[in-house]
């Protein structure tokens, strides 16, 4: 009871993770004080049980997340506090410090997650609307051994430049959409574009791809759903990511639009890498994921957003100065360094077959034609649109969907908001939907 006072805690925290807390001992003083909040538990010792709340009993980090992921689906992580047990780290020290920080790590990607979903959730929803109206042609594909180079627009992609030309025959290119302005401009043409991005700042990445005409017709474009793409790309045959919600499996699904299961990652990247995995059972390679600045440099030159900085600029404010600034803004922000973090845990899951470009060593030319199949979607674009939405509110009806549909597009469509009802969810689908 003293230490659970000691730590004044608020009242309004709706979920407690308690990382070994051995006998459990202050399990019973919590749940007299905080009658409303869920408590769970994260053991290092298998010795330690417990019956009547969540527990878990691994330091693997991917276990430990999902454990996490599934415990706390429904909670905002903002309002979720770690209490430790000093006696257990005295005793288990390392294995105790390791799972403390797997958590740590956790909660503050699946907030900035959160955050996101709920800045952006129904511009998302919008443009997966938006998108089934210009759909035309999609992209079937079949697995290679092909080795991958994957871009990013981090600032040392621009001494790989002369590494993806010599290779450029050899491997299949996945640039993230943020990069395709340096390639083109060194004559490179990406086999697939990548964009997952939902927010307006996504387009200028793509228009890139209509002023090059040999980018334009050697590239194929590689999008979710949700993404923003510029209404010209009608044009283009899609290879459909499903970032595996359950709303977007049900239309998709239903409306027999095959697509590749890519999770929402946060950075385009880390799609990009999920692609190839798909793809292609060769090695990895990558060119400009830097995940951090380079002194005020924050990007690979020319970037998309360049013309921002100099059409703005004056002699009281120049270049240098506007660089300098958002350099310090982007560090400043921190999601650099959570998806710093991200990729250092998820290096130890992912196959070990990725390197820097550094060590590339292809063997071969590669035939790179073989791997994709171009088909005609057979709706007219008001009739694809309708079909989606009527699925998905037909969805929204059915019993055994409703509950996780709720759970996904209430934090969407209503960000902040709890309680909504399924009239009201219904018309926040259908005008979100129509624009």
């Amino acid at each position: 009871m003293r230490y659970i006072d000691s730590l004044n805690l608020e009242k309004n925290y709706e979920c407690f993770i308690l990382i070994e807390p051995g006998l459990g001992y202050i399990i019973p003083v919590l749940k007299e004080k905080f009658i409303n909040s869920k408590i769970i538990t994260l053991h290092v010792n298998e010795s330690f049980r417990e019956k009547e709340i969540p527990a878990f009993y691994s330091t693997e980090p991917e276990k430990v997340r999902q454990f996490l992921e599934k415990e706390l689906k429904e909670i905002n992580t903002s309002l979720v506090k770690i209490i430790e047990w000093r006696p257990s780290m005295n005793i288990y020290r390392d294995e105790y410090v390791k799972l403390l920080s797997i958590t740590v790590e956790f909660l503050k990607q699946d907030n900035a997650e959160k955050r996101t979903v709920s800045a952006f959730g129904k511009r998302w929803f919008r443009n997966f609307f938006k998108n089934l109206k210009i759909i035309e042609k999609g992209i079937l594909y079949k697995t290679t051994d092909i080795p991958v180079i994957i871009t990013g627009s981090g600032p040392s992609l621009e001494a790989a430049i002369p590494l993806i030309k010599e290779n450029q025959n050899n491997c299949l290119i996945i640039a993230a959409s943020s990069s395709i302005m340096a390639l083109a401009e060194n004559g490179i043409s990406a086999d697939i574009i990548a964009a997952a991005d939902g927010g307006n700042w996504a387009k200028p990445h793509i228009y890139p791809l209509f002023r090059n005409k040999n980018c334009f017709e050697k590239s194929h474009l590689a999008i979710n759903l949700c993404a923003a793409v510029p209404s010209q790309c009608e044009e283009k045959p899609f290879l459909f990511l499903n970032d595996g919600s359950f709303w977007q499996n049900i239309i998709l699904h239903d409306m027999k639009i095959p697509s590749v299961m890519i999770p929402q990652r946060g950075t385009v990247t880390a799609s990009a890498i999920d692609l190839a995995l798909t793809l292609s059972s060769g090695n990895i390679y990558l060119a400009g994921v830097d995940l951090c600045t380079k002194d005020i440099r924050t990007h690979v030159k020319p970037y998309s957003f360049d013309y921002l900085l100099s059409e703005s600029a004056n002699r009281f404010s120049p270049v240098y100065s506007k660089s300098f600034i958002r350099s310090n803004m982007i560090k400043g922000g921190g999601s650099l360094e959570i998806y710093a973090a991200w990729f250092k845990n998820q290096m130890e899951i992912w196959p070990k077959k990725i390197f820097s470009i550094d060590n590339i060593d292809p063997q071969k030319a590669a035939n790179k034609e073989e791997i994709f199949k171009i088909f005609q979607i057979n709706e007219n674009e008001h009739k694809l649109y309708e079909k989606g939405l009527k699925i998905l509110l037909a969805a929204l009806k059915n019993s055994e969907y409703s509950h996780n549909l709720f759970l996904e597009l209430t934090p969407m469509l209503f960000p902040g908001e709890k309680n909504k009802t399924e009239y009201e969810l219904e018309n926040a689908i259908s005008e979100a939907a129509c624009v």
